[in-house]
């Protein structure tokens, strides 16, 4: 059996050549929803949760949704692109389920660090926390998967005291990278800028597992070995630690078409996604 290409393996956009006209795609509905949202008072744009330019984040509100579940949505791009305006469509199917819903941004590589970026989430999170006073489910693609599963074990009371110890207790990450030692050997790196200490230090998967906690980990069937193996690693990790995880593989998807179906209302994504955050609104405390 030959070497990993690992330049391959994770280059999602080689690997998905129509990428740019999803994007655009993306761009266009997320325009629409966020217009839509305003018009009926169901959204608060480009709230500051942290002193940076891009530590912002967007509120979608259901209709008469002020008791409603929260879940929060990170977005992807390794960490090094993209940015919240492109992703405002992903609170429409759990919004249509009476969630809230914040989408937020964050320092890009290689002007900050991925430890960085992890703990400007935590800041998002602690800043929804103390809007809302609740307990949140958190959502993630790419990037965004690791940093949703970043959030389930963060140690919440070293950082706010009147935090509870389980202020993200459910995470839903989709196509996300757990162990980040192989992006030491892509060209990324270049802005990653991840030394094997720094990568294993920034993994979640070697990171003491939030027993007790749920993780569902997911990703497109049409997705490279790298990313299929890197979703079930942190479910099996995870789960023989005391952690609900719940692996799928999600046929016909690649890399970027495997978050549409958070814009229906309904489907399985979706009905999964509103069963966790109302879960997450029940929990103790």
């Amino acid at each position: 059996m030959g070497a990993i290409n690992y330049e391959v393996e994770y280059n999602n956009r080689d690997r998905v050549p129509e990428h740019p006209v999803i994007f655009e795609r993306w761009k266009l509905d997320a325009a629409a929803y966020r217009a839509q949202a305003s018009a009926n008072g169901r959204a608060e744009l480009g709230l500051r949760y942290g002193s940076s330019a891009r530590q912002t984040l967007d509120l979608f509100f259901p209709e008469g949704g002020a008791q409603a579940p929260l879940a929060l949505f990170i977005h992807g791009g390794y960490w090094r692109s993209l940015e919240p305006a492109l992703f405002s469509q992903t609170a429409i199917g759990l919004n249509a389920h009476r969630i809230t819903v914040a989408v937020a941004g964050y320092d890009l590589c290689p002007n900050v660090s991925i430890a960085t970026i992890i703990d400007q989430m935590r800041q998002a999170c602690l800043y929804l926390w103390r809007r809302f006073g609740k307990r949140m489910l958190a959502i993630g693609h790419s990037a965004g998967g690791h940093l949703a599963a970043a959030m389930l074990a963060t140690d919440w009371k070293a950082l706010d005291a009147n935090a509870p110890p389980d202020l993200v207790p459910a995470g839903y990450a989709i196509s996300g990278v757990y162990d980040l030692t192989p992006l030491c050997n892509v060209s990324m790196n270049q802005d990653l800028r991840l030394t094997p200490e720094d990568a294993r230090a920034s993994s979640p998967v070697f990171w003491k597992a939030p027993k007790g906690l749920t993780l569902d980990s997911v990703v497109g069937a049409l997705e490279s070995s790298e990313f299929l193996r890197q979703s079930r690693l942190i479910a099996d990790e995870w789960g023989k630690a005391g952690v609900a995880t719940r692996y799928e593989a999600i046929s016909g998807d690649n890399h970027f078409t495997v978050i549409d179906a958070l814009t229906h209302p309904d489907s399985a994504m979706v009905e999964r996604t509103t069963a966790l955050a109302q879960h997450t609104a029940k929990s103790a405390g």
